[in-house]
């Protein structure tokens, strides 16, 4: 097992004693869905299953919340629990409730579903290899854990449209001047306005953004060009800020396993850069990325009022690092399970 599988193993074994109730909660979910249901929320543990992921809205694996009766909901809330805070739960709310807010805000706003969000389960609950995600359109949460124990929280997408909520709408949207993720934007922009104009030269590669992240919802996040200011380069107080920034888009997440996912971060410390795209100016289009060695983390915003994020890994997305014996096993079984 190489070094970062054993950060990971190291960062997450303590999660065991803490996050035993997943196990109990998935099942409770299985045992809260009727027979005819029970083939849409469990999927197969393969590589090809759980990497099919995307942002946008479209068919999905697992069941959505409209379709789920009073106890499903519940069991359901139950599993978001064992791997959000309360924090957490609170913005996958308010992102579902977003799209009350583009049914009046478009044309074809009709097609807009706050309720259109499903929960897979893949595998078996307590297995030796198992996992659950949510998702919907702006959101896409995947876990994945070895019997009761969390070993990969990622990929992880959250979108926000519109970034800031405008006034005059109504039925329950969040309310006016509501940003979903304006504490990553004001973050980066805090640690930009401090950088020195020689720093601020290197840290600002491009003078617009892409319209869109540049790794999509690639089933294998690769890379992407080393641009920007590098970890060494920046002083103890801009490198303080580079670490709260990254630790915002882990907040949504309990903190044993927030605190898991940014050992891997701190492993490496020495390989991160980050970058700024487009305007300086607050609502203009803009995109900034945060990449080391064993991650990256984009922000997009080119629409000015749009925005996309992501965190992906390069070996541990779903597990992949710390389940690779798994994958070997069965593939040697005969199975298609391993990663592809």
């Amino acid at each position: 097992m190489h070094r970062r599988s054993l950060i990971a193993l190291a960062g997450l074994s303590v999660v065991s004693a803490l996050q035993a109730q997943t196990v109990a909660a998935a099942r409770r979910l299985l045992d809260a869905t009727p027979p005819a249901q029970r083939g849409d929320l469990l999927q197969p543990f393969t590589d090809a299953a759980r990497s099919d992921w995307h942002y946008t809205p479209r068919r999905r694996d697992g069941i959505a919340w409209k379709a789920m009766s009073t106890a499903q909901r519940d069991a359901t809330t139950a599993l978001l629990r064992t791997a959000l805070n309360e924090g957490g739960l609170d913005k996958v709310r308010a992102l579902m409730a977003l799209e009350i807010a583009l049914r009046q805000m478009e044309t074809f706003g009709l097609s807009r579903d706050p309720e259109n969000y499903a929960v897979a389960i893949y595998g078996e609950p307590g297995g030796e290899a198992w996992g659950w995600r949510i998702e919907g359109h702006h959101l896409s949460l995947h876990f994945s854990l070895s019997g009761d124990r969390y070993v990969a929280t990622l990929p992880q997408f959250f979108g926000a449209n519109p970034a800031t909520v405008p006034r005059g709408l109504s039925g329950g949207t969040p309310a006016a001047g509501f940003r979903l993720l304006g504490s990553e934007e004001d973050l980066a922009r805090q640690w930009l306005a401090s950088l020195t104009p020689a720093q601020r030269t290197r840290a600002v590669f491009s003078t617009r953004p892409f319209g869109d992240l540049v790794s999509g919802n690639a089933s294998h996040a690769k890379a992407l060009d080393a641009v920007g200011l590098p970890w060494a380069d920046m002083d103890a107080g801009q490198q303080a800020q580079v670490l709260k920034l990254i630790g915002a888009f882990a907040d949504h997440l309990q903190p044993e396993l927030a605190q898991a996912r940014l050992a891997r971060v701190r492993a490496a410390l020495d390989t991160v850069r980050i970058g700024w795209a487009g305007s300086p100016k607050a609502r203009e289009p803009h995109h900034f990325r945060i990449q080391g060695a064993s991650f990256l983390i984009e922000f997009d915003n080119s629409g000015g009022n749009h925005i996309h994020s992501v965190w992906r890994d390069f070996d541990g997305d779903f597990g992949r690092d710390v389940l690779a014996e798994h994958y070997r096993k069965a593939s040697g079984s005969g199975h298609r399970h391993g990663p592809k």
